[in-house]
C-alpha cells in the first residue's frame, strides 16, 4: 500500500473512532448494530483535515450535522472538544507537533 493510501486509511479509522466514541450525538456508540452510524461523515471530516482548515471549520462541520441534519439542539462544548481532538489527530498524523 502506498504511503498516501496508508495515511488516508489511518485518518479514516481514527476519524471513525472519534465520531463514534466521542462525538456520538445520538448516543449509539454502545449499540453493536449501529457501529457504522457516522461513517457517512468520515470523508467530509477527512477532506477538511487534509486541506488544513482552521478550528472553526472543524467545529462547524459536525456542529452543522448535529443541529441542521439531525435536528438536535447540539452540544457546543462537546463539539468544540471534537474539533480540538481532530486538530491533534492531524498534527500527530502529519508530524507537525
Amino acid at each position: 500500500m502506498t504511503d498516501y493510501r496508508e495515511r488516508a486509511k489511518q485518518y479514516h479509522e481514527a476519524i471513525r473512532e472519534i465520531l463514534l466514541k466521542e462525538w456520538d450525538p445520538i448516543g449509539v456508540s454502545q449499540i453493536p448494530e449501529a457501529q457504522d452510524e457516522y461513517d457517512r461523515y468520515v470523508g467530509g471530516v477527512y477532506g477538511l483535515l487534509i486541506t488544513r482548515v482552521d478550528r472553526h471549520a472543524l467545529f462547524f462541520h459536525p456542529w452543522q450535522i448535529e443541529t441542521d441534519r439531525m435536528g438536535l439542539s447540539g452540544n457546543r462544548q462537546g463539539t468544540e472538544a471534537i474539533a480540538d481532538k481532530l486538530i491533534r489527530l492531524r498534527d500527530r498524523t502529519e508530524g507537525t507537533r
